[in-house]
């Protein structure tokens, strides 16, 4: 139910302004019902608000000019079924990201962006046919690349150094986790434990870090929620919007399943979803610029011993460490 926590807020809201047009606001048993859904609303908009301009924004806003020290990722679940790659690739050749990771790529779709890989020469392709594929694509050196299949034998995660043009070495975690759905894992175990593994992975590094992709689950979830306290990385959305990437067709039922998480190493020049490419996803595109003699004035996430239980038994449900996790920059 973490999920729907808008749409349920919206409904609440609507049912609100009904009950004070229908009910006799005389009787008691009136205001007892409104009151009852006033506290739903309440609740449902205690989780979504922080994704919202009415918050207060945990990422600076970059006024540097230096675009040396920039990186600009391109996130795209293509789903594997979607013919149309050449809507992604105007994408590419207008915004002219760094970066660009696929998830749910094929080897279809590896063919298809081969056109690009003439401004982006450096790549790691793991092309699947079982919703899980991706590929990374990008402008700038990467150093000690990894393919991982952390939890599920067929549920890959890449792990890279990017290089900037300053010279600066990121370290880089691209996910793509399975869901809890009736036709795959019937909870979050899966799900929750890569997540978890990772963040535990960052939680003492003071090196760059940035982890993006397709993490299917919402921002505002309990387990998004304890990934950025363990980890200590910071969500460039909150104060500024959802950014809401899935599912593109269905306006009402939409949920920002694509993420970008960063330390506090970075500042965000801009974040946006782009157009339709035929996906159920919609691509978002982030720019981030390095400025870390800045990061004192950015508040990091600090992990309650509450949460560091919690992060602890969700770990243990599986037989992995994040040990597993590999760190492409080496101490």
């Amino acid at each position: 139910m973490d999920f729907p926590r808008l749409q349920l807020a919206t409904l609440a809201f609507l049912t609100v302004i009904i009950q004070a047009l229908v009910l006799d606001l005389t009787q008691v048993i009136s205001w007892v019902l409104m009151s009852i859904t006033l506290c739903c609303l309440a609740w449902q908009i205690s989780w979504i608000l922080p994704y919202t301009s009415l918050w207060k924004k945990k990422v600076r806003h970059c006024e540097n000019d230096n675009l040396d020290s920039e990186i600009s990722i391109l996130t795209s679940n293509v789903l594997a079924t979607n013919r149309n790659a050449s809507a992604l690739i105007k994408l590419v050749q207008k915004h002219q990201p760094d970066i660009l990771v696929t998830l749910e790529s094929t080897k279809w779709w590896e063919e298809q962006l081969q056109v690009i890989e003439a401004d982006m020469p450096n790549s790691i392709k793991c092309p699947l046919d079982n919703l899980y594929g991706m590929h990374v694509y990008s402008r700038l050196p990467l150093e000690n690349e990894q393919i991982e299949f952390l939890i599920e034998d067929n549920i890959p995660s890449i792990h890279t150094t990017i290089v900037l043009r300053t010279g600066d070495k990121i370290r880089t975690h691209f996910l793509h986790p399975a869901p809890p759905s009736p036709t795959e894992n019937t909870e979050s175990t899966e799900r929750d434990v890569e997540l978890i593994l990772v963040a535990k992975s960052l939680a003492d590094t003071t090196q760059p870090v940035i982890v993006t992709g397709d993490l299917n689950d919402v921002a505002w979830s309990k387990t998004t929620h304890l990934f950025r306290e363990i980890s200590g990385l910071l969500d460039p959305r909150i104060g500024r919007g959802m950014f809401n990437t899935f599912h593109a067709d269905y306006p009402f039922f939409r949920w920002p399943l694509d993420h970008i998480f960063h330390s506090h190493h970075f500042e965000l020049r801009d974040i946006q979803r782009l157009p339709s490419i035929g996906s159920d996803h919609f691509p978002l595109l982030t720019k981030l610029s390095f400025n870390p003699q800045k990061d004192n004035n950015q508040t990091i996430p600090n992990a309650r011993p509450s949460g560091i239980e919690k992060a602890n038994n969700i770990a243990d449900k599986k037989p992995a460490d994040k040990s597993d996790v590999p760190n492409p920059i080496k101490d």
